[in-house]
């Protein structure tokens, strides 16, 4: 359910009609919800002049980043999967059933006949720049033997807080024992992000979304392939880097449908 709305029945639950109407008169709607991708309505002649777009450009009905970076990735087979690589950890399960379960943070989104199962960690990439430069990360990884086992337990994070697949506002950080040498630290920090991505995709696949096939990879992390390599390591299932990486694109894709 999205903002109140019932995704499985594609309408909004009485009991929130009920109360709207109960807090603001009988004559009031909710929002129209439409089909991502679906046509909204024409450009303004306002817009237009402003902005020199073509009189003929119309508005859409839009998605998530993540939901967008899903589609730019090429992944459209149940057992696929799409983990985002950004300042956090997002991770999108297709699969032929919908999950939904507070007590680990997982949620579904409709797409299409299918469903996006998965959930959103707190772990990611401001952790990694908390510590490190792009520089640095760059460097320091190409540093890193992917294929060895560092076996620093991290639980990465920059403040008390998690969301998935522990979803405890009280979880606290685990960033020790720290090594002298950054090379070191950035490998237990890598090796343990994959770890949370790979307790994840368990989480998920026990609860009863797809068995995960392929995992393909999104957002700025999706460039280190020191990383791609730890990942596939920890997942034991092909890790490749996504189609295309921009959620822009599949934004553009969407639209084209």
């Amino acid at each position: 359910m999205t903002i109140g709305y019932d995704v499985g029945n594609l309408s909004y639950p009485d009991w929130l009609n009920d109360f709207v109407k109960s807090l603001v008169g009988k004559n009031i709607q909710l929002p129209e919800v439409v089909t991502p991708g679906a046509t909204v309505g024409i450009v303004t002649t306002q817009i237009v002049n402003n902005f020199d777009f073509s009189p003929e450009c119309i508005v859409c009905g839009g998605t998530t980043d993540s939901i967008a970076a899903f589609i730019a990735s090429g992944a459209n087979t149940p057992g696929e999967a799409v983990t985002s690589l950004g300042s956090t950890l997002v991770l999108k399960l297709l699969s032929h059933t919908r999950v939904d379960n507070s007590k680990y943070g997982i949620y579904s989104h409709r797409f299409g006949d299918l469903w996006l199962v998965g959930g959103a960690s707190n772990t990611g990439g401001a952790v990694l720049r908390h510590f490190f430069t792009d520089t640095e990360l760059e460097s320091f990884s190409r540093q890193i033997d992917p294929n060895t086992e560092r076996g620093l337990d991290y639980y990465p994070l920059l403040q008390k807080g998690g969301r998935f697949p522990i979803n405890n506002s009280e979880l606290s950080p685990r960033l020790v024992p720290r090594p002298e040498n950054p090379i070191l630290f950035i490998h237990g920090l890598l090796e343990s992000i994959a770890k949370i991505e790979l307790r994840g995709y368990k989480l998920l696949q026990a609860l009863s979304a797809a068995t995960i096939k392929r995992v393909y990879t999104a957002g700025g992390g999706a460039k280190n392939s020191t990383f791609t390599t730890i990942r596939g390591r920890c997942l034991g299932v092909p890790t490749m880097g996504a189609v295309y990486t921009d959620a822009a694109y599949g934004s553009a894709i969407l639209a084209t449908r």
